[in-house]
């Protein structure tokens, strides 16, 4: 609650800079003694402008917010958005607005950043010349770049770097104009400008330095540009990225002093020359220096903010360090990066085959590291930044910190003293992280994060916050873990290369030798998914298939009321009319519902499980094969009809996307992958977006990797340019072993590409250069996956005892609906759930189980009372429920009895049979006795398959804490005979009966709880 007698600041300028000082000041002010008011030119609130490159792959301005207009209101800031501070007067001490607005002051601070210059250059105004600056100015380049072909970007520097990566992404052909004789003058070297410029013109690129423009000419529009020395250049479009101006007209126009070149001059306080008037950012020229970047700008945004709320801040100098990844090239400097001979002296190290630049400045006895320069590979560039920083002597040797070491090697968190600053974004010291750790208890990356802000502005102190953060829990007598689960101690990678080196076939054999334990949900899909990428075995021999989630154990894909979809295979989204007519008969058959899918094929919906051998053998038989579309595996490669149809095509994508289809298709890997061609630089196949995607060109296709659409979205990156179809195979090939060699589980290729060390430049050294000696063993286990490829539903179809695997219930014919269909745009699709799920439990407990069964069972004997007859005996009966050769080994399967399913589990590593209802109460869903049996610690367990809900068999109980059981059953086996301990038919008919609990079955649940009432009193007085 801001007090009666507050202080009124305005805030002149909402960016990142002006936003920080508004939260800083929310902080410092804990008596509430100040009123914010913060004006907002822009049509949105702060946003990330170092993420804004970012924009052209997500398009959503949402996700660069610093913060939701909540935050205003819930803190007390007054935003005005869309309305620009026109005017101080400094005698009435009022701000005045364009909206008419006039705000009496008892501070400013001036927060006003800076404007693209432009230089005066004839031609400038010409349509398709732009600047880099805000969302808006993005948006512009992205809707003009769709009409052009070539762009230029006049500036070499740090921005001028990001819009050229932006054209580049848009598919445009682009060049770089820059005036000095090197790249980034401000942060690199001629040597490290030197292996950039390589490396970008690497990915076709231009790059032209020393070159000044002339002139801009065209009719009306861009069409060309002419450089002092006469030389000309055919572009469509140019961005301006000349560097920066301060936005000092406010401060110009109400008397306030401004340097001779621009900017507000401030003091050690960041006051101006009048003491009420403050300036931080890019506006702010202090001791005749104007700081560009935004750590400085946070620092200040602090520094006024604690002065206001009486602490002793002053600002002397910053720290100008930056890291940023352009074109794809990790390019960081750090500390005093230009100290001359006088005082430094230079290490060098250069490697021009892995495009790695280092030059670090020690002082002259070699003590202290005073900066330094890192292009190509930027990894050690938090702990390199925070020994600058530190005036203790280093804690070794200077040749040892040249070579790298990925991230920090031997020295790591250690090196740094706890005053030593990790985050200068956020001005975080290792002391203030390690504290955090220690007294909130936090265990992950993101929580400390989120109480500490390192690693929320850049980003390039993540890995240091991780190894600090590492370092904490492991000092805590904390574990680090990254096993795989609670059975394997060891990552996907390590369990990859023990499969790989000592040939293990089976689950079983490696959890003998290599786990503990059962298994589980988590561990069993993974192995068997590393057995398919190794030997290629089919899922459905019983080996495999029980280990497998329901969707690969099913060869379909599960979908609400335990119902599947069917995806068959169209390579390349090519199909002939004749199949189009046979998935049109075929759901016509089944009565499936039918969607165009956004891989270019159709999806069929709503199978029942026994259905599928019978839709299957009808569309094997039509030529059609699986696709995949339920395994983490290719899914499509999708594309645009190229040269066959289109009249900009440059290449044949569709037989190109076919034969790539027809090569991977159903190769298992850690998760999904997708893959598209594109017929031309128009990129109508959205092939930048997928893991694997190729891009035609007139000399053949760019080959991109590591894209994701979906929630995660990230674009692809450049791995070879102008490859012919043989070499894009030979690259694919390896890329793609590599990848299921070494990612994580379900880690998509973006995320294993993002974590992989070395990023972008280390793939191209594997797959491209073979720097570690692997390409033929790469492409030896690519040919193998692809020539032992079978068809899995063909091999189903064709096999009578694999289609057994598909029955509903292993002791009847009979079969049920788990679901209502209802209709829909002429279609049936299954009914909506309902919001509230009623628990078994809430309409009676009349299951108990011995053994550790569900307490309070109805049908076992009540106790008894001084005023009851004896107890009855219990009506519960064995009941033969088929032989043991009907369930799967350490799997499960459905009986009925009566009106309820049961699912029974044969858990063989174990020695032992469980029985439990067959619905999962979490969406009343028929399903878990296609679910993976394992265990947690002692206790067998099952986890459903929709939306992986453990539950004991023990008990019933659910493991994840969720509010809902199961009822457990006895089985014990006499023979071949399974039995299973169960009530009479009625009584568990009236608590389980599939009708009661079926989706939109019955009118409500409510009337099936009074219905119940009923049966029971009567079952309980006869």
């Amino acid at each position: 609650m801001i007090t009666k007698n507050a202080e009124t600041i305005v805030v002149i300028g909402n960016g990142m800079v002006g936003h920080r000082f508004c939260e800083k000041l929310v902080e410092f002010d804990e008596s509430r003694h100040y009123r914010i008011i913060t004006f907002c030119e822009e049509p949105r609130a702060a946003y990330d402008r170092v993420g804004l490159t970012s924009f052209f792959a997500h398009r959503d301005a949402e996700k660069l917010m610093l913060a939701n207009l909540e935050w205003y209101r819930r803190n007390g800031v007054d935003i005005h958005i869309g309305d620009r501070a026109n005017r101080i007067d400094r005698k009435q001490r009022i701000v005045h607005s364009d909206n008419d607005r006039s705000i009496a002051y008892d501070h400013v601070v001036l927060a006003t950043g800076s404007y693209p210059f432009v230089p005066p250059i004839e031609g400038v105004k010409l349509r398709g010349v732009f600047v880099y600056r805000t969302i808006e100015d993005l948006q512009r380049i992205m809707a003009f770049g769709k009409k052009v072909r070539c762009a230029a970007v006049i500036g070499g520097g740090l921005l001028g770097l990001e819009a050229a990566k932006a054209t580049y992404d848009l598919g445009l052909e682009t060049h770089v104009i820059e005036f000095a004789p090197r790249l980034m003058p401000r942060q690199v070297d001629d040597a490290g400008s030197r292996l950039l410029v390589r490396e970008i013109e690497n990915l076709g690129v231009r790059v032209h330095l020393n070159k000044a423009t002339k002139e801009i000419q065209g009719d009306g529009r861009v069409q060309r540009m002419v450089f002092v020395d006469d030389e000309v250049l055919d572009v469509d479009m140019i961005i301006i990225s000349a560097g920066i101006r301060p936005r000092d007209e406010l401060a110009r126009d109400c008397g306030i002093d401004v340097g001779q070149r621009g900017g507000v001059i401030v003091n050690d306080t960041l006051q101006t020359s009048d003491p009420s008037i403050f300036a931080i950012g890019e506006v702010a020229l202090h001791d005749s220096m104007i700081y560009g970047l935004v750590a400085p700008g946070y620092e200040m945004a602090e520094i006024v903010a604690g002065n206001l709320c009486d602490r002793q801040m002053s600002f002397t100098s910053s720290d100008l360090s930056t890291k940023l990844k352009l074109m794809g090239v990790d390019v960081a400097s750090f500390g005093d990066y230009e100290a001359g001979p006088e005082r430094a002296q230079p290490l060098l190290y250069e490697d021009p085959f892995g495009g790695v630049y280092r030059k670090l400045l020690f002082d002259l006895s070699g003590t202290r590291l005073l900066g330094g320069v890192l292009v190509g590979d930027a990894a050690d560039y938090a702990l390199l930044s925070a020994l600058a920083k530190n005036p203790d002597p280093l804690p070794c040797a200077p040749g040892i910190l040249i070579a790298g070491s990925g991230g920090g090697g031997a020295l790591g968190a250690d090196s740094i003293s706890d005053d030593g600053q990790v985050c200068s974004c956020n001005n975080v010291t290792k002391g203030q992280i390690c504290a955090a750790i220690r007294d909130n208890n936090l265990v992950t990356l993101g929580d400390v994060k989120a109480c500490t802000q390192a690693g929320t502005g850049c980003g390039g102190c993540v890995p240091l916050l991780t190894d600090i953060l590492n370092t904490e829990l492991v000092a805590a007598g904390k574990t680090v873990d990254m096993d795989l689960c609670e059975h394997f101690a060891y990552t996907r990678q390590e369990l990859f290369e023990i499969v790989q080196v000592k040939q293990i076939r089976n689950f079983e054999a490696l959890i003998h030798s290599h786990g503990r334990g059962d298994g589980c949900e988590i561990c069993k899909p993974t192995v068997t998914s590393i057995l398919a990428s190794l030997w290629n075995e089919q899922i459905t021999e019983p080996t495999h298939w029980t280990l497998q989630d329901t969707n690969d154990r099913f060869l379909a894909n599960v979908q609400r009321g335990g119902l599947y979809s069917v995806v068959p295979r169209v390579p390349g989204g090519e199909i002939t009319p004749d199949k189009l007519i046979t998935l049109g008969r075929v759901a016509k058959r089944f009565g499936l519902y039918t969607k165009i899918t956004g891989g270019q094929r159709v999806d069929l919906f709503g199978a029942q499980v026994q259905q599928l051998p019978a839709i299957w053998e009808e569309l094997v038989n039509a030529g059609f094969e699986s696709g995949h579309a339920y395994g983490k595996s290719l899914r499509t490669v999708k594309s645009c009809v190229g040269t066959t149809w289109c009249r900009y095509g440059v290449q044949d994508s569709v037989g190109f996307a076919i034969r790539l289809e027809q090569r991977y298709r159903g190769i298992r890997s850690p998760h999904k992958m997708k893959m598209a061609v594109s017929g031309c630089i128009r990129e109508c196949a959205e092939a930048q977006c997928k893991d694997i995607g190729l891009v035609a060109t007139e000399n053949g296709y760019n080959l991109y990797v590591g894209g994701n659409g979906g929630a995660k979205p990230r674009h692809a990156e450049m791995l070879a340019t102008d490859i012919d179809e043989a070499t894009a195979v030979k690259y694919i090939d390896r890329f793609m072993i590599y990848y299921i060699r070494t990612a994580d589980k379900l880690a998509r290729t973006a995320v294993w590409l993002e974590n992989l060390e070395g990023g972008i430049q280390q793939l191209k050294n594997v797959v491209i250069e073979d720097s570690l000696g692997l390409c033929e063993e790469l492409e030896t286990q690519m040919q193998y996956l692809v020539d032992t490829y079978k068809c899995e539903w063909k091999e189903v179809v064709n096999d009578p005892e694999k289609c057994k695997l598909f029955r509903q219930f292993v002791d009847t014919d009979e079969t049920e609906q788990g679901i209502e269909v209802v209709a829909e745009r002429n279609q049936r699709r299954p009914a909506d759930w309902p919001k509230d799920f009623v628990p078994i439990s809430d309409l009676g407990s009349y299951v108990g189980a011995p053994d550790g069964g569900l307490p309070g069972g109805a049908l076992d004997p009540p106790p008894p009372t001084d005023d009851s007859n004896p107890p009855r005996p219990s009506l519960k009966k064995w009941v033969n429920v088929g032989r043991t050769a009907d369930f799967p080994e350490n799997g499960g399967a459905a009986i009925k009895y009566g009106k309820v399913q049961i699912a029974v589990f044969n858990f063989t590593s174990r020695g032992q049979w469980y029985a439990c209802q067959n619905m999962c109460p979490h969406k009343n869903a028929f399903v878990l006795s296609r679910g993976i049996v394992g265990s947690a610690g002692e206790a067998p367990k099952i986890s459903c398959p929709l939306h992986k809900k453990p539950f004991s068999l023990q008990t019933g109980e659910c493991l994840s804490g969720d509010d809902f059981s199961i009822k457990i059953f006895p089985v014990r086996i006499d023979g071949n005979a399974v039995l299973v301990e169960l009530p009479p038919q009625i009584q568990l008919d009236a608590l389980l009966a599939t009708q009661r609990h079926c989706v939109g079955a019955c009118d409500t649940i409510a009337n099936a709880v009074a219905d119940h009432a009923g049966e029971v009193t009567e079952m309980q007085t006869t």
